[in-house]
């Protein structure tokens, strides 16, 4: 059996990132973050260590962290066997289409490798996206009802934890106007029902987008009911 549901207009407020501003060390989660690909890498600095992993797994450095000398357009850390170079340029991994606030140079060992760190930047656009629900009306969804929401050029597409939904939807970049939606009808146990509904009423009406640092997507409705997505790749 299909429904149809109609939804307001949903403002994106999604904004071309061009220029990125330097990001103050106050402003730094307590862990940064970088990795790269091609060998894969990842480095974890925290304010007592540098914890770097390379060539896929079969090198591994830890050493006390330096601290972070001023360097052109970004940061420097000069360990015994790690130097770090941190530069505010905005970077691609190569892997996927997610885009870091920072460029990162560690060299390992007299070995040089590149990649991304920092915040992750909000997508270019949501045509192409996916996303997996973490959280509706700050209620983790049900483990056993995976709840989806993904972007083409004209149309999404999704589940709420128990029925599917399509349709067509426009957007100007800042504004986002889907349906109307259709829907299967079926009724599913427990909390399925619940975050359905949830998520339906939260799309009935404007919704603000917000992309944390963290790739995070937050939907938030005009009653101040909130989802939370993270990006699927």
């Amino acid at each position: 059996m299909i429904r149809f549901l109609s939804l307001l207009a949903l403002p994106l407020g999604l904004a071309a990132c061009t220029a990125i501003p330097p990001q103050s060390p106050g402003a730094r989660p307590e862990a940064y973050m970088a990795l790269g690909t091609e060998p894969g890498w990842t480095l974890e600095i925290t304010p007592g260590l540098l914890n770097y992993t390379g060539d896929y797994g079969d090198t591994r450095i830890l050493e006390p962290n330096p601290g972070a000398r001023p360097s052109f357009n970004g940061e420097r850390y000069a360990g015994k066997r790690l130097a770090v170079d941190i530069t505010h340029v905005e970077c691609s991994d190569g892997m996927s289409d997610r885009r870091y606030r920072d460029t990162v140079t560690v060299t390992a060992d007299a070995k040089t490798v590149k990649g991304c760190g920092g915040g992750i930047l909000a997508p270019e656009t949501l045509a192409g996206t996916n996303w997996s629900f973490v959280s509706i009306g700050g209620v983790s969804v049900a483990g056993d009802r995976v709840a989806t929401l993904a972007f083409e050029e004209t149309k999404l597409s999704g589940s709420a934890g128990c029925n599917r939904f399509s349709g067509s939807y426009t957007s100007d970049g800042t504004t986002l106007r889907a349906g109307p939606l259709m829907a299967t009808k079926m009724a599913c146990p427990g909390a399925a029902m619940t975050q359905e509904s949830s998520f339906l009423a939260l799309l009935a009406g404007p919704v603000r987008l917000e992309f944390p640092s963290d790739g995070t997507l937050i939907l938030t409705g005009t009653d101040g009911q909130s989802a939370v997505l993270k990006r699927a790749i």
